[in-house]
């Protein structure tokens, strides 16, 4: 699957599904732009991969026009846009504030919103694609991360409708699920460390295969529906869980 020449933009790649994302690329010839919050971070691993960075919060109102505007200043194109970006916080339908509401939509869903819109153009030019990091919680519902559950949802529906309406341009979007994946999500989502050693043990029993995945599997599929291997698929929610969505909640 090569991407010799291809100029690819990965949000979220300071960790997790998108660092290992935005590592792939690069390994198969690929120019990156690794977009995160944290400039610190995203300096040594550009310089490690040999990358470029932005360091940016994805919900600021100019985001989506500086991340796609600095794209084409460097390399005057875009192939592949990547949105790995992501946060997961708890709370159910009687806890759930507005303020956390709101929240987790500009994140998880307005911002890819607003990158998939802005880069279109350019996609256009280049018959390229967008890959978005959904999750299993977008097809099954679980409770205690109700925003979540919905913002994921939403981002399914997203990716499917744009497929649609993208199509006659030659330009695909397809999205990732994946179950439970060692990363720092559930960290960042306020989860303790006991609590997430015990979180990851119990998710072997959830999980049919028998144990959680990991960023590279991930990327792995990201990089296929991103290559010309898939060039026959667009609107699709591709699953990769180890078969989680296919139970009962246990």
């Amino acid at each position: 699957m090569s991407f010799e020449a291809k100029t690819v933009i990965v949000t979220g790649a300071s960790s997790g599904i998108g660092l290992a994302t935005a590592r792939a690329f690069k390994r198969e010839g690929a120019n990156v732009l690794l977009v995160a919050r944290s400039k610190e971070r995203l300096k040594i691993i550009a310089e490690e991969i040999d990358a470029k960075y932005i360091g940016i919060d994805i919900t600021d109102k100019d985001a989506a026009e500086r991340i796609i505007g600095d794209t084409i200043l460097e390399w005057n194109k875009i192939d592949v846009l990547v949105n790995a970006a992501g946060i997961l916080e708890t709370g159910n339908i009687m806890n759930t504030t507005i303020e956390d509401f709101d929240k987790m939509m500009d994140v998880n869903l307005r911002s890819v919103f607003l990158l998939m819109q802005t880069a279109i153009p350019f996609l256009k030019e280049s018959k390229g694609n967008i890959v978005n990091v959904s999750s299993v919680t977008g097809i099954r519902a679980f409770p205690g991360i109700l925003s979540y559950c919905v913002s994921k949802a939403a981002l399914d529906h997203l990716t499917r409708c744009s497929g649609l309406e993208l199509a006659p341009f030659g330009v695909r979007v397809n999205a990732v699920n994946p179950g439970v994946v060692v990363t720092n999500l559930h960290r960042a989502g306020g989860m303790k460390e006991e609590q997430y050693s015990n979180f990851l043990e119990h998710s072997k029993s959830t999980h049919p295969l028998g144990r959680v995945g990991t960023p590279d599997e991930v990327a792995n599929l990201i990089l296929f529906l991103a290559s010309e291997k898939a060039l026959w698929i667009t609107g699709e929610t591709v699953s990769i869980d180890g078969g989680r969505f296919l139970t009962c909640l246990r």
